[in-house]
């Protein structure tokens, strides 16, 4: 039974979302400076790498990280390759025949773009006609294989607003190059931020075959 890690570490040289803190990993206390153990102070964004958003990301009164129920982040989900070179569309997704999925990580070209050192804008991300089709077909959680589920260039964040508007949880900057298309036990594991608009999550895919 394979497990495969698709979270990308927490580390200084990580891509993050433009307008978003760089990931910072400082040392508070050394073994080699005479100090008792190893202490490091993390800063970074609460959508650093690897992280789960919370309807609280976008909605004042929306559910926050420390409320949403751990059954959703846990069971089974399926991974779904394509290889559309535009944003994905709802037209994309019919024939993926999503009905009765609960959770649903899209595979794209965008998984490749962790090689690079810098932030890349154009990576796929989905349109408001696929999210609307996913909320419809009682979708629970979506992944996405980099930072965003929105197209960098919609800056009023339409797909965020209609998932988290219908509850659907969404996990972004998944790494999903080593993970053939197909069904997974999904374990997707935030940190318990109180009141958190979201949180860095380590995310599993254990094989079922």
């Amino acid at each position: 039974m394979r497990i495969y890690d698709v979270s990308v570490p927490l580390a200084p040289t990580l891509i993050v979302y433009p307008g978003d803190p760089q990931v910072q990993v400082d040392p508070i206390a050394q073994l080699s400076r005479g100090d008792a153990a190893n202490v490091s102070r993390l800063t970074c964004s609460s959508h650093s790498g690897t992280h789960l958003d919370a309807p609280r990301h976008f909605f004042a009164d929306g559910t926050p990280v420390d409320a949403i129920a751990p059954d959703v982040l846990l069971g089974p989900a399926r991974v779904c390759a394509l290889t559309t070179g535009s944003h994905i569309t709802a037209d994309d997704l019919r024939p993926l025949h999503l009905e009765g999925v609960q959770r649903v990580l899209f595979k794209t070209t965008n998984s490749a773009l962790w090689e690079l050192a810098d932030f890349q804008p154009h990576y796929i991300a989905l349109t408001s006609s696929a999210a609307h089709f996913l909320v419809d077909i009682g979708v629970q959680l979506v992944g996405m294989d980099y930072l965003s589920v929105d197209a960098y260039e919609a800056q009023d964040f339409p797909v965020h607003h209609i998932l988290l508007g219908a509850s659907v949880l969404i996990l972004e900057g998944l790494n999903l190059q080593a993970v053939p298309p197909g069904e997974y036990e999904l374990v997707a594991l935030p940190l318990l931020l109180q009141d958190g608009d979201g949180a860095p999550a380590r995310v599993l895919l254990r094989d079922l075959a």
